[in-house]
């Protein structure tokens, strides 16, 4: 599959027009409905391939955006799930310069 492509497993004729949020290879159980004992097992058949994590990370973006972004009456909850989002992220990527801030009781 290249960049731009369909996935393998989407069929026009079966799935009708393509969605981007939605997953075209075969059925697995839901992880919800995985015993402790088959985890392992789940794991094992998942696709652990770069491609395979970048379709996913996109499926989740997809998801996201239908849930949030794209309904006709969309409030204003995206934009503060990106705000908090990349908050998150700049503290991380700076938490190595901002611990020797930390104020420190000496007694």
């Amino acid at each position: 599959m290249a960049f731009g492509d369909y996935p393998a497993e989407y069929n026009p004729k079966v799935h009708g027009p393509y969605d981007p949020a939605r997953f075209y290879g075969k059925a697995d159980v839901p992880f919800g409905q995985v015993k402790l004992g088959e985890i392992g097992a789940w794991l094992g058949r998942r696709n652990k391939t770069p491609n395979a994590v970048a379709g996913a990370v996109s499926r989740a973006w997809w998801r996201w955006q239908h849930k949030y972004v794209f309904p006709k009456r969309a409030g204003i909850a995206p934009f503060f799930q990106l705000t908090v989002a990349s908050m998150t992220f700049f503290y991380l990527i700076n938490y190595t310069k901002l611990k020797h801030h930390r104020n420190y009781k000496y007694h």
